[in-house]
């Protein structure tokens, strides 16, 4: 398990190397990078559904430990590739919210889904988060440095919830049971509140 584990962050890694190829950013590519990394650790909704997603991917273990984390960075490009061309995609707050929601509930009963419906499912949510984040890129050079920020940062937050799946998994099956459905609880129940608008 650790070996899969190893190899799930260094997928992930190596999805976002591309992104950080900016060894000596200017001024405006450094805000820009800024500016995207920080987006997806502001908002609670985001932070929740990217760790979900590490967690769910340790729980299925196996290959879906790095591809159902590289599937959501991969989809989350393309429609954040979507926001920034102003296609408009419906109910994207909505289904940024849906995610919390659904994720949460996922890991609370450690669903186990194979790969490839995991892949889709989390590929659905990340057109979402995607849409949001290019929706706010910055309409210059500076884009492509948000980009990758916003990649990178998803990709650590998903690195997180890998963590904490493996952290839960060391701490024996009944008491990782009880913290698992608590975690997933949480998030689903914070995501029935961003959804209600209470949060």
């Amino acid at each position: 398990m650790k070996s899969t584990l190893k190899s799930g962050l260094l997928a992930l890694v190596a999805t976002a190397l591309p992104a950080a190829a900016y060894a000596h950013p200017v001024a405006g590519e450094a805000a820009g990078f800024a500016h995207g990394f920080t987006h997806p650790v502001s908002g609670i909704d985001h932070v929740l559904a990217m760790i979900m997603v590490g967690v769910f991917a340790y729980q299925l273990g196996g290959r879906a430990t790095w591809l159902v984390p590289a599937t959501f960075v991969l989809v989350m490009a393309l429609g954040g590739a979507l926001g920034v061309a102003g296609i408009d995609i419906p109910f994207v707050e909505a289904g940024i919210a849906l995610s919390v929601v659904l994720l949460g509930a996922v890991v609370a009963f450690n669903v186990k889904a194979p790969a490839a419906i995991a892949m889709a499912v989390v590929g659905l949510f990340a057109i979402f988060h995607g849409h949001a984040h290019g929706t706010e890129m910055p309409e210059s050079a500076a884009g492509a440095a948000y980009g990758g920020g916003f990649l990178i940062a998803t990709a650590l937050l998903h690195a997180v919830g890998l963590g904490l799946g493996y952290a839960i998994g060391r701490i024996g099956e009944r008491r990782g049971f009880i913290v698992t459905r608590l975690a997933g609880g949480l998030a689903a129940i914070a995501g029935v509140g961003i959804l209600a608008g209470m949060i």
